[in-house]
C-alpha cells in the first residue's frame, strides 16, 4: 500500500517517494481523525522580530546614538575653516534639529568626518553639532576685500517713497553706487504695496556688487531678504548662502535686470 496508518496517532504518512504530503483517498483516517494536506515547500524563512527592528533602523538613527556620537567626537582630529557664517544645529535632521549657535566666517573648527542629510558634524566645546555642508574649507580662507561702508550722501538726485528701511536702503546704495539712477518701490502687489520692498535697477556684475553690498549690511539696513539673478539670500537661512530659485519665465521675473530687497 502507498500509505499506512501510524499506530496511535491517527495521522497518515506519505510514502517516501512522494515529494509533498498527499491527501488520503478518504477524508477520515482509520483512527477517525481528519487528515489535512500541508505544502511547506514555498514558505519563507522565519525572521526574528529583533532582526526586523534592526533592519528598520535608519542609518541616521544609528549614527546619532550616544555611543556612536561619543566615539566620533573622541576620534575627531581634523580641522576645517568656515567660509561663511554657519548656523549650528543639534542634529542633521531638519525636523528635529534645534539651532543653538553660530559659527563665524573664518573660524577654525574640529570635524568628525561624519556627514548626513546635507550637514556636516563638527565639535564645538566638546559637543557634537551640525552645520550645512559645502561651507568648510581645508585651508584658512583669504580675508575678503573690505566692504564699502555705509555712510555718505546720495548725490545723483534720486529719491524714493516707502517705509524707513526702504528709504535707508536707497540712501546707502545711492551713496555707494551713484551711477545707479533707477529705483522702484510702491506698486500694487506683495511687499511693494506695503512700502517694504525696493527694486534697484541694475544688471550684470554691478548687480552682484549691489546684492552683496546689501547682504553684507543687512543688519544696519533692516533687510529681510535679497533676490538677484534667480537666486535668493534670506536672514532666516543665511547659513545656506545664495539659494537657487525656480524659473519664473522672464528676465524681469527672474530678477536678472534688478536687485530686489525686502525689508522689515
Amino acid at each position: 500500500m502507498a500509505t499506512v496508518a501510524s499506530v496511535g496517532t491517527g495521522v497518515l504518512v506519505a510514502a517516501p517517494e512522494s515529494p509533498t504530503l498527499q491527501a488520503a483517498s478518504s477524508p477520515t483516517s482509520a483512527a477517525g481523525s481528519i487528515s489535512t494536506t500541508v505544502d511547506i515547500s514555498d514558505r519563507a524563512p522565519v525572521v526574528s522580530r529583533s532582526s526586523n527592528r534592526i533592519d528598520r533602523e535608519s542609518k541616521v538613527d544609528r549614527m546619532l546614538t550616544a555611543e556612536a556620537t561619543e566615539k566620533a567626537v573622541r576620534g575627531a582630529d581634523t580641522h576645517r575653516w568656515a567660509t561663511t557664517e554657519l548656523n549650528l544645529w543639534t542634529t542633521p535632521e531638519e525636523k528635529t534639529s534645534e539651532k543653538v549657535g553660530l559659527l563665524k566666517s573664518g573660524k577654525k573648527v574640529l570635524v568628525t568626518g561624519r556627514t548626513a542629510l546635507d550637514r556636516v558634524e563638527v565639535v564645538v566645546d566638546g559637543d557634537s553639532l551640525w552645520v550645512t555642508a559645502g561651507y568648510l574649507a581645508e585651508e584658512k580662507p583669504e580675508p575678503e576685500p573690505e566692504d564699502v561702508g555705509l555712510g555718505g550722501a546720495c548725490t545723483n538726485g534720486t529719491s524714493v517713497d516707502g517705509q524707513p528701511n526702504v528709504i535707508g536702503v536707497h540712501e546707502a546704495v545711492c551713496a555707494a553706487f551713484p551711477e545707479i539712477t533707477s529705483y522702484g518701490t510702491y506698486r500694487g502687489d506683495g511687499e511693494h504695496s506695503q512700502g517694504l520692498a525696493i527694486d534697484i535697477m541694475v544688471s550684470g556684475a554691478t548687480g552682484w556688487d549691489v546684492a552683496e553690498f546689501v547682504r553684507a549690511h543687512y543688519q544696519e539696513l533692516g533687510v529681510n531678504y535679497v533676490i538677484y539673478s534667480q537666486k535668493i539670500w534670506s536672514v532666516d537661512r543665511s547659513s545656506e548662502g545664495w539659494r537657487p530659485m525656480e524659473d519664473r519665465g522672464s528676465v524681469t521675473a527672474n530678477h536678472y535686470d534688478h536687485v530686489h530687497v525686502t525689508t522689515y
